[in-house]
């Protein structure tokens, strides 16, 4: 058998890249539950007219089909999820009658999206989730709250420095609408292209799809070139002379989430006008995340406000969410080498064997460090000792125990240290009883 390729877009971690994943999904969900949202998890298929009725995602969804399906099967109009949030609108339908609303949920799941894959992109990708839905109404102060939930989740990972860039479709759909732009939608979808393909391309695309005039596109544009880290903004904005009250209302609730970021977690968010979010169900503000220096790999957390993606014709469920790409984010870093585990398995300590007929005693040493919640394997063949300690220091294990005459003894193999121990009542230090994630 010839040695199988890996799969482009799907990727696969080594033990150590592995033990770095678990731990970042450990501190998110630790950090979401914190804010108080309660954990759900969804099927991996959703019908095709879920998955399609809102934008443009039709070339990325993953058709689910059987081998030798005769065409009638309960599996045909099936497709792979290709995000979080529909799955979830489509959950809070299902459910309302048993949720207390506000809910407030986090979720973390692999995704499928058949694009392209590049460097940050994958086929294939895990994502967090967290999002706050009510009926009828969604207070405007959630969106101001979920920036300073995310700030608190990222900030505690050994991650390079990121920034989230915010802003508010009302805003620019309503100065599309003010310079006189139709299809203020579509406009949003070119905006949302510009950083890919330049100023020039994007007033050209504007004129064509739209029909905008060139003063009209240079307005959009001058208005996609204004960012600020306070709400100094509002005032740019306003100095370009355009009026509409929709765009009125994006200022106001634009202002209210910067203004209480710069607060609360200065230096963290950055108004900026270019941020549009290609799903058409986004209505209010939008979110994307970015690592400083490295926006070439895009956005590794984003989201926004929607209020008609969750509806059963009699109720609407209005919701804010945001989904870090735990895959976007972290795979780069492994594969670079700039995140790293201390050690590429669990166990803190191997109890080593003089011989096969020790096992059943080693057996018995290691079960009672483990009642105590200190992860232990036993060695797996009586070699020489030299080669059992080779055998944990290529794992990272960093203690050997072992007995010999003067009794139990536990080795530090990092330091040489060897002390004689009670089993029952040995601990190693706090930092080395799991592994840890190294930042070079």
């Amino acid at each position: 058998m010839s040695r199988p390729q890996p799969l482009s877009g799907f990727p696969e971690l080594l033990p150590r890249q592995r033990i770095v994943e678990q731990q970042v999904v450990d501190h998110l969900r630790r950090a979401f539950e914190l804010h108080g949202f309660a954990n759900l998890q969804t099927r991996a298929v959703e019908p095709m007219d879920q998955l399609l009725r809102k934008g443009e995602t039709s070339k990325e969804v993953y058709v689910l089909s059987r081998l030798q399906s005769d065409g009638d099967e309960g599996d045909v109009g099936l497709g792979l999820h290709f995000d979080l949030t529909v799955p979830f609108a489509r959950y809070v339908l299902e459910n309302a009658g048993k949720l207390n609303f506000p809910f407030r949920r986090y979720q973390i799941q692999p995704v499928w999206r058949g694009e392209r894959p590049q460097q940050g992109r994958f086929r294939e990708f895990w994502q967090a989730d967290i999002d706050i839905v009510d009926v009828g109404e969604l207070p405007a102060h959630y969106e101001v709250e979920l920036p300073l939930v995310i700030n608190d989740a990222l900030s505690g990972l050994p991650i390079p420095k990121v920034r989230m860039h915010v802003n508010n479709r009302k805003l620019s759909q309503g100065f599309y609408r003010g310079v006189g732009i139709g299809d203020t939608e579509e406009a949003l979808r070119i905006i949302d292209k510009l950083d890919k393909i330049g100023h020039d391309a994007t007033a050209k695309l504007l004129v064509e799809r739209v029909d905008a005039t060139p003063e009209q596109a240079e307005a959009c544009l001058r208005l996609a070139a204004i960012s600020a880290e306070d709400t100094s903004f509002v005032n740019e904005i306003r100095a370009l002379g355009v009026i509409d009250p929709l765009l009125e209302e994006g200022l106001n609730e634009l202002a209210a989430v910067v203004g209480a970021a710069a607060k609360e977690a200065p230096g963290f968010v950055v108004a900026d006008m270019k941020i549009a979010r290609g799903l058409d169900y986004y209505t209010g503000t939008v979110y994307e995340v970015f690592i400083e220096g490295q926006e070439h790999l895009g956005s590794v957390c984003s989201g926004g406000r929607y209020d008609t993606l969750a509806s059963d014709g009699k109720h609407t469920y209005p919701g804010v969410g945001l989904s870090i790409g735990v895959s976007r984010l972290l795979v780069p870093l492994l594969n670079s080498g700039a995140l790293t585990a201390d050690r590429e398995v669990p166990t803190c300590v191997l109890v080593a064997l003089a011989n096969e007929d020790e096992r059943s005693a080693a057996n018995g040493l290691a079960q009672r460090l483990r009642k105590r919640g200190i992860p232990t394997q036993v060695s797996p063949t009586a070699a020489k000792f030299g080669k059992q300690i080779k055998f944990a220091d290529k794992r990272g294990i960093p203690f050997v125990l072992f007995t010999n005459d003067e009794g139990t003894q536990m080795k530090d193999i990092r330091s040489g240290d060897q002390a004689t121990v009670d089993v029952d009542a040995w601990n190693p230090p706090a930092e080395d009883l799991n592994p840890r994630i190294i930042a070079e």
